[in-house]
This record gives structure tokens, sequence and C-alpha cells, in this order.
């Protein structure tokens, strides 16, 4: 073999392992979060950052989260996404979580009330298991020129409204309407009994309300389209919903109700068998970073959790979130509370007689 073949041939086999070693050098950091959590030019702007990395999406919600990861042990993904209420009794049940490395996440901008509230609610034995990305709220939506008055969570249900009103059939409605009755369903967790009876008045009220309901709304996209042709005049909604839609007819506005709007917040958290560790927490600090804070928010119309996280909004999206709330609805917010576990089981069978009675 002469020795230019020679030459050629160890260059070929040098190129072939040099592609290898930088394929096999190639992260992919698999996400398990909600719709508009990964916006393309949030993941082209990280990929191009870390060219090593690879970012693969999942879209899901706070029941698809927790089944997934419960089916695979924790396998599957690096990074999950569940709101802060649901993450103590999972990890307890399914041990499908592990703990953050807190060395690892840049904390210094992020809000301390926040913070802190999501660790009391995910720790177990001393480990944090996640920390607050976004918050929001649910409360109701009004066209205000048909439904000045609408301001309470029972409004869904008044008659002078009648087919004219919307709400989701999920656990959030059940909640809403308790407190609407002058119940405290967080305060009954630790009493099931109790709570069940909260759950048989609650579902007897909602069934009586069936005539009420244009439609269930399921999404973000048939509940606007009901808003902005008239169908509805009221519901209740995402706060981001009624933002978004506040930015193409004014007269649509968010109303936090008279007992207080639901707070959520979504969390970072690690799945127990992921794989990409390093690369989950270089997402966390980058989504986190101010220059990339504003166009997260223009995506999931919510707040980030970092001190200013409403100045960093978009300026329709601040808008008409500073036009909903006034101070004292802020220090109102009734912020979910870690669900015990059975009652995501007995909520689930008052919303299927809901749903059975109103034939949908």
């Amino acid at each position: 073999m002469s020795q230019h073949k020679k030459t050629l041939i160890a260059a070929a086999t040098g190129l072939a392992l040099l592609t290898s070693v930088n394929a096999s050098a190639e992260t992919t950091l698999r996400l398990l979060t909600w719709g508009s959590y990964a916006p393309d030019k949030v993941v082209q702007m990280f990929e191009e950052k870390y060219p090593d990395i690879k970012v693969e999406v999942t879209f899901s919600n706070n029941e698809e989260m927790i089944s997934k990861l419960r089916a695979t042990r924790g396998a599957g993904f690096d990074l999950a996404q569940p709101s802060h209420d649901r993450i103590h009794s999972a990890q307890l049940e399914y041990n499908i979580y592990k703990p953050l490395d807190m060395s690892k996440i840049d904390l210094s901008n992020v809000d301390s009330t926040l913070l802190d509230g999501v660790k009391a609610n995910t720790t177990i034995d001393g480990k944090v298991f996640s920390v607050p990305h976004q918050w929001g709220t649910t409360g109701l939506m009004a066209d205000k020129t048909m439904a000045a008055d609408f301001n309470s969570w029972g409004d869904i249900c008044d008659p002078q409204y009648k087919g004219k009103t919307s709400m989701r059939l999920k656990r959030t409605i059940l909640l809403a309407m308790a407190f609407d009755m002058g119940e405290d369903p967080f305060a009954a967790y630790g009493d099931l009994d109790k709570y069940q009876g909260i759950l048989n008045k609650v579902t007897d009220k909602l069934i009586d309300c069936k005539d009420n309901i244009k439609a269930y709304w399921k999404g973000g996209d048939d509940l606007s389209a009901m808003m902005l042709s008239g169908e509805i005049v009221g519901s209740e909604t995402w706060d981001s919903t009624a933002f978004k839609l506040y930015n193409q007819n004014k007269n649509i506005v968010f109303v936090p109700p008279k007992t207080g709007a639901l707070a959520w917040i979504d969390t970072f958290t690690l799945p127990r068998k992921g794989k990409a560790d390093d690369a989950a927490y270089k997402w966390i600090n980058f989504v986190m970073s101010p220059e990339i804070i504003p166009l997260m928010s223009a995506s999931t119309g919510a707040v980030a959790a970092v001190n200013g996280g409403i100045d960093l909004m978009p300026d329709d999206k601040r808008e008409a979130l500073k036009a909903a709330f006034t101070p004292a609805d802020i220090k109102n917010l009734k912020f979910f509370a870690n669900i015990p576990p059975g009652v995501e089981d007995m909520e689930g069978k008052a919303l299927e007689k809901i749903k059975a009675a109103s034939g949908s």
C-alpha cells in the first residue's frame, strides 16, 4: 500500500473517530413541560449558547407529568415543571423525583417569598425538590359591557347569565366553589371526611349550575373563541388567557374573585432517573436570566418568579395584569396547598358525577 493511501485511510479513520466522539458528546435535554414554556426562539437561543446540548420538548400538564413519570419510575425526562402543590405527595407515593443541588442554581434574583413557599411545599427529609419558575392565577373573566358585576365564583351560576358562562371541569372549579360557599377546602385536607362533605355540597351546586353553562372549556383556545364571539359573557379562566384577550378587546378583563384568585407556581423539578442534570441546571439558569424572562413571559402570559417579574412582562400583558389586580387582590391570593394522598381520587369522582349529570 502506498504511503499516500495510508495517509488517506488514517485521515478518514481519524475523521470517523472525531465524528463519533462529537456525536457521543452531544447531550439531549428532555423537557416535560407546559405548552408555552419552551418557545422556539428560547430553545434556539439556548442551543446556540450550548451547541453540545439538544433540547427535546414534550408538552404536558400536571396530571400527565405524574402519570408519565410514575409509569417509568422517574425515567425518560431530565427536567419537569409540575406545579408546586403536585410534588410532595407524588414524591412520597411514587418516588419519581430527586433532590436539587441548590449550589448549581442562580437564586440571586429569585423572589424570596415564592422561593420560600416552594421550598416549604417541596422539602422532604431536609432535601429540596423544586424551585419556582413562573406563577399565575385562576380567576374570572368577564366582558364588562355585558357582565359588569361578574366578580364571584358563584356568578358563573347566576340565572341572569343562563347559557352564557363557562368553566373547566377540573379540580380548580371544585376548590373555587368551595371558597365561594364559605368553606376552606385547603384547611379540610387534614380531615378527608370533612373534605368529602365539602365536595358533596360543591358537586350538588355545580350540577344545579349545568344549565348556566354554554360549554365546558378544555383549553385557552376554545375559551377565547367563546369570549371573543360573545357566546359567553363570563367564565372561570387562567389569568394568562384573559390577558391575551384584553390585548384584543379592552372590554374583556380578568376579575379576581371576592374570595381571592387561586394562585399556582410552576416549578423546576428533576425526574429521579434523568440523565442530563448539568444540562437541566443550565436550562434553569438560562430561562431565568433577565434577557430571556420577557421572551418566556410573552409566551406563557405568566409572571417570572423573580424580583420585579411583573415589570419584565411584555407591555400588553403587564398592562392587563395591572388593570386586573390591586395590591389588596395580590394579598388575597389563595395559593394551592399540597395535595394529600387520596384527595385527587375523591375529586375525580366528584368531577365524573358532574360530567355525567351535564351529559358532557
